[in-house]
């Protein structure tokens, strides 16, 4: 282990963390490990649940996205705005499963006030008010909304970059990089903790993959909460023909978000219904330490709780 492993810094270079994505796999994995123990309880994964509380019809043309309006081939209801007593039994149900945080996405491109708005603060309220933390990803966002979420309890939002500033514009042209961040810059300033991570295996190089991190680690602090996802092709979007990755590929990528960020909760999210039991357990003696919980995430297929238990009855986690 180098004289820097788990040093907090903002200073790392794409080429830096290349460099680290590309080392032997054990070497890899057994540094992210003993950075992992430094800064995390090893025993500790934290599970969240994931619900989409609006679903379909979003204007944003991401290819990965089911969601959006523009890929009509692949027939997803647009499903209205859920009620916020709903949601919250929904939240309810979540925590008697295990769940300790709760996320609620809408398929929007950006808040807009009114009853809609409104609702989603109501159900903020509402899962905190059962010792839940709570996350919502609602699109972009004006300062004003994100003092009203932060004054009802919001404990972080997730609004991920996806992937590199260069390899972006290939995946999405109906936001900018630069949206992201300024959305992520407003949501920092009113004290609410980032939810920011991306997707491999969307036709990236791993230049792209370190890249990404790169913007990550640079922020000042580290966003508390990286989300890792892995693709997961749905028929009818520009990407449905796109293989699934390696699951060693996913490994990689935890352990180096691991080494860039110590201090971060990385969180094995989309395409974990991809790996068997021994791949998941690889991924968290890599450094992850949260896992999405529950039998979707949003629109596409998780591991089902019933998996779940056995996963954490084989690592002694409760």
């Amino acid at each position: 282990m180098t004289a820097v492993d788990g040093a907090i810094r903002h200073d790392w270079t794409t080429d830096q963390i290349v460099a680290l994505h590309e080392l032997p796999l054990l070497e890899l994995v057994g540094r992210a490990n003993a950075v992992h123990r430094q800064h995390h309880d090893p025993n500790k994964v934290q599970k969240a649940s994931l619900l989409s509380i609006k679903t379909g019809g979003c204007p944003e043309n991401c290819a990965y996205c089911p969601q959006s309006a523009h890929h009509r081939d692949v027939g997803m209801n647009r499903d209205k705005l859920m009620d916020p007593r709903s949601v919250v039994a929904r939240a309810a149900t979540a925590k008697a499963a295990g769940a300790e945080r709760f996320c609620m996405g809408a398929a929007w491109r950006q808040v807009r006030d009114g009853k809609e708005f409104d609702a989603v603060v109501e159900m903020v309220e509402g899962v905190r008010a059962l010792g839940m933390e709570a996350c919502v990803t609602l699109g972009m966002l004006k300062p004003h909304q994100a003092e009203r979420l932060a004054a009802a309890g919001l404990t972080a939002y997730n609004h991920n970059l996806d992937t590199s500033p260069e390899f972006y514009g290939r995946i999405i042209t109906t936001r900018t990089y630069a949206d992201r961040l300024d959305t992520l810059a407003t949501v920092r300033s009113f004290g609410i903790d980032l939810c920011c991570g991306g997707i491999i295996g969307m036709g990236e190089t791993i230049h792209d993959r370190a890249s990404m991190l790169q913007v990550l680690a640079g922020m000042e602090p580290h966003p508390e909460s990286v989300p890792i996802n892995a693709l997961v092709p749905v028929e009818g979007t520009p990407l449905a023909r796109r293989p699934r990755i390696d699951p060693l590929e996913l490994v990689r990528m935890v352990a180096t978000t691991r080494l860039a960020m110590p201090a971060s909760t990385v969180r094995l999210s989309a395409g974990r219904s991809g790996l068997n039991r021994e791949a998941q357990i690889l991924c968290l003696v890599a450094g992850a330490n949260s896992v999405f919980y529950g039998d979707t995430l949003l629109t596409t297929p998780n591991a089902g709780i019933g998996e779940d238990a056995e996963l954490f009855a084989a690592i002694g986690e409760p």
